[in-house]
């Protein structure tokens, strides 16, 4: 019996020093290397201070940026799990037919036309309803677009002068065939900072 104990235990211990501690640091320090800024958290500073994450979304409600995609953790940003403020990545997972999403949904639509109440176009999809996570950071273009007139009368700014930013920071379909085109919110908002009416 011992001598199938001692390999056991010695494998073990080697393994656990090759997969616990080498893999992890050798796969770190590549990561540093080739891709640092999306091995940190693909974290945006802006005048040497950490304003966001290009991929988890901020909610943002005044009407002078634009908004995001609805969010189902609440009206606190991701930091890290909170039970209590409900921070985590979640989506609602309520169904098509289920009344609360319908009224978050509701509710939404409401909130888009008292910012712009003048604006009639059909409101897309993407900023009533959450994404999976209910942490993403994009929105189409069409949403982005939707939401020039209002940014640029309350900024004091043409709606050209807005548009030309939302097509600056319109990415495309990943290797051009994955996904659909896409607007990062906070990119766009701090850009959108950066101009001066």
């Amino acid at each position: 019996m011992m001598s199938q104990f001692r390999p056991a235990i010695v494998l073990f211990f080697i393994l656990t020093v090759i997969t616990g501690i080498f893999y992890p640091l050798v796969v770190t320090g590549i990561a540093q290397v080739v891709f640092p800024y999306q091995a940190n958290g693909s974290v945006i500073v802006q005048n040497g201070q950490a304003v966001g994450s290009s991929l988890i979304g901020q909610q943002f409600d005044d009407p002078k940026y634009f908004w995001g995609r609805l969010s189902a953790t609440g009206p606190y940003p991701y930091n890290a799990y909170n039970a209590q403020s409900l921070t985590g990545s979640s989506g609602s997972n309520y169904g098509p037919l289920n009344p609360a999403l319908l009224q978050a949904v509701k509710g939404r639509v409401d909130a888009l036309h008292a910012a712009d109440p003048s604006y009639n176009a059909p409101i897309p999809v993407d900023l009533v309803t959450a994404s999976g996570s209910g942490l993403d950071p994009d929105i189409s273009p069409a949403s982005a677009l939707y939401q020039v007139a209002r940014v640029a009368r309350i900024r004091g700014l043409t709606t050209d002068a807005v548009t030309q930013l939302v097509n600056q920071h319109t990415q495309g379909r990943q290797f051009f065939i994955f996904g659909e085109p896409r607007v990062n919110v906070l990119q766009l908002n701090l850009a959108l900072d950066g101009l001066k009416p």
